[in-house]
């Protein structure tokens, strides 16, 4: 008899284990299918070259923006400042950025340093690079490195100053990541003229 019921106690046992086995495999399977793992939200999708193509152009078109904003009278130093929060990553990582017309200092690691390149300011060297004005800004030929949660581009832009149709050719070197939205943001960016022999 006590072998019958110690036969009885095992096998619910394990029963109850299988059963347990069974509920966690089928959470888990919903929890996949709805972008959830056991610690949270899925990693965002990797960063495809058509994301960096599309982050770069949102750069110039910003760039030109300010300048147009500078021109009809407008708040520039608002919309420079909307530029660098939708796309840099200052408050939300590290951002290396050295800017193309910096030599006192060369190196913006705050979102202030940031703005006063773009419009100028706080930093006495600072001229506003972006309200220039220039009428065009676009990325040339480039190599574009992607992996599964960055991506590094490096080339040539242009900018066209306002006014005229000759471009200034700048060598640059951009580095994205996404942020917790799935966004990508800039947290590399060196920029400097070509090297003049």
């Amino acid at each position: 008899m006590d072998v019958v019921n110690s036969y009885r106690r095992v096998k619910a046992s394990n029963s109850t284990r299988i059963a347990s086995v069974v509920i966690m495999g089928s959470l888990m399977a919903v929890l996949t299918a709805c972008g959830q793992s056991e610690s949270g939200p899925q990693k965002s999708a990797a960063i495809s070259e058509a994301d960096v193509l599309a982050a770069q152009k949102k750069w110039g078109d910003g760039i030109v923006a300010i300048g147009d904003t500078y021109q009809a009278g407008g708040d520039y130093a608002a919309r420079a400042s909307q530029h660098i929060n939708d796309l840099y990553a200052y408050g939300k990582s590290e951002v290396l950025f050295k800017p193309t017309l910096a030599s006192d200092e060369q190196f913006r690691a705050t979102f202030g340093g940031a703005l006063s390149y773009f419009v100028g300011g706080e930093i006495e060297e600072d001229k506003g690079f972006a309200i220039k004005p220039w009428s065009a800004v676009r990325f040339g030929e480039q190599q574009i490195f992607t992996d599964s949660d960055s991506a590094v581009a490096m080339g040539n832009y242009y900018f066209t100053p306002d006014g005229t149709s000759e471009e200034v050719k700048v060598e640059y070197t951009f580095g994205y990541i996404r942020d917790d939205k799935g966004d990508l943001r800039i947290n590399v960016h060196h920029s400097s003229l070509p090297h003049s022999g």
